[in-house]
Protein backbone atom coordinates (compact mmCIF):
# COMPACT_ATOMS: atom_id res chain seq x y z
CA UNK A 1 0.00 0.00 0.00
CA UNK A 2 1.24 3.38 -0.79
CA UNK A 3 1.58 6.03 1.68
CA UNK A 4 1.92 10.09 1.82
CA UNK A 5 3.37 10.82 5.36
CA UNK A 6 4.87 14.30 7.01
CA UNK A 7 7.46 14.16 8.83
CA UNK A 8 8.95 15.90 11.87
CA UNK A 9 12.02 14.56 13.77
CA UNK A 10 13.46 16.86 16.67
CA UNK A 11 16.38 15.71 18.44
CA UNK A 12 16.38 16.95 22.03
CA UNK A 13 19.32 17.94 24.04
CA UNK A 14 21.34 18.34 21.47
CA UNK A 15 21.63 22.51 21.69
CA UNK A 16 19.50 24.91 19.62
CA UNK A 17 20.50 24.06 15.80
CA UNK A 18 19.16 20.98 14.18
CA UNK A 19 20.22 20.71 10.48
CA UNK A 20 22.86 18.08 11.10
CA UNK A 21 20.40 15.75 12.18
CA UNK A 22 17.84 16.54 9.76
CA UNK A 23 20.45 16.10 7.07
CA UNK A 24 21.32 12.52 8.25
CA UNK A 25 17.39 11.55 8.16
CA UNK A 26 17.38 12.89 4.95
CA UNK A 27 20.18 10.85 3.71
CA UNK A 28 18.20 7.44 5.29
CA UNK A 29 14.98 8.53 3.45
CA UNK A 30 16.54 9.52 -0.11
CA UNK A 31 18.92 6.08 0.23
CA UNK A 32 15.73 3.74 1.31
CA UNK A 33 14.63 5.38 -2.61
CA UNK A 34 11.30 6.99 -1.26
CA UNK A 35 9.82 10.33 -2.80
CA UNK A 36 11.06 13.00 -0.37
CA UNK A 37 10.41 16.83 -0.24
CA UNK A 38 12.34 18.80 2.46
CA UNK A 39 10.17 21.59 3.53
CA UNK A 40 10.66 23.87 6.45
CA UNK A 41 9.07 22.23 9.44
CA UNK A 42 9.56 18.97 8.14
CA UNK A 43 10.02 16.45 5.58
CA UNK A 44 6.99 14.85 3.16
CA UNK A 45 7.43 11.57 2.32
CA UNK A 46 5.88 9.18 -0.14
CA UNK A 47 6.40 5.56 -0.97
CA UNK A 48 5.05 1.72 0.37
CA UNK A 49 4.00 1.73 3.78
CA UNK A 50 6.47 -0.88 5.05
CA UNK A 51 9.31 1.40 3.44
CA UNK A 52 8.58 4.80 4.66
CA UNK A 53 7.69 3.14 7.84
CA UNK A 54 11.38 1.07 7.79
CA UNK A 55 13.20 4.37 7.06
CA UNK A 56 11.49 6.17 9.79
CA UNK A 57 12.78 4.33 12.25
CA UNK A 58 16.07 4.14 10.57
CA UNK A 59 16.26 7.76 11.11
CA UNK A 60 15.79 7.61 14.90
CA UNK A 61 18.58 5.29 14.98
CA UNK A 62 20.71 7.24 12.88
CA UNK A 63 19.99 10.40 15.04
CA UNK A 64 20.53 8.67 18.40
CA UNK A 65 23.38 7.02 17.39
CA UNK A 66 24.69 10.57 16.48
CA UNK A 67 24.26 11.38 20.07
CA UNK A 68 20.87 12.52 20.60
CA UNK A 69 19.36 11.36 23.93
CA UNK A 70 15.93 12.13 23.50
CA UNK A 71 13.85 12.81 20.13
CA UNK A 72 10.23 13.71 19.92
CA UNK A 73 8.70 13.38 16.04
CA UNK A 74 5.18 14.17 14.63
CA UNK A 75 4.21 12.11 12.20
CA UNK A 76 0.87 12.84 10.11
CA UNK A 77 -0.03 10.42 7.03
CA UNK A 78 -2.45 9.47 4.56
CA UNK A 79 -3.13 6.28 2.19
CA UNK A 80 -6.30 5.72 -0.55
CA UNK A 81 -7.58 3.10 -1.89
CA UNK A 82 -10.00 4.67 -4.24
CA UNK A 83 -7.31 5.34 -6.36
CA UNK A 84 -3.55 6.19 -7.10
CA UNK A 85 -2.48 9.39 -5.78
CA UNK A 86 0.59 11.23 -5.38
CA UNK A 87 2.27 14.58 -3.44
CA UNK A 88 2.29 16.30 -6.94
CA UNK A 89 -1.09 15.43 -7.69
CA UNK A 90 -2.55 16.92 -4.05
CA UNK A 91 -0.19 19.77 -4.70
CA UNK A 92 -1.06 20.37 -8.46
CA UNK A 93 -4.84 20.15 -7.51
CA UNK A 94 -4.98 23.16 -5.05
CA UNK A 95 -2.62 25.30 -7.62
CA UNK A 96 -4.88 24.57 -10.13
CA UNK A 97 -7.92 25.83 -8.06
CA UNK A 98 -5.61 29.02 -7.44
CA UNK A 99 -5.68 29.57 -10.84
CA UNK A 100 -1.61 29.03 -10.72
CA UNK A 101 0.13 28.35 -14.48
CA UNK A 102 2.50 26.26 -13.07
CA UNK A 103 -0.44 23.55 -11.94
Amino acid sequence: MNVIADLCIVPLGVGVSVSTYVAACERVLVEAGLEVKLHAYGTNIEGEWDTVFAAIRRCHEVVHAMGAPRITTTLKFGTRTDREQHMADKVASVRAKLGDPQS
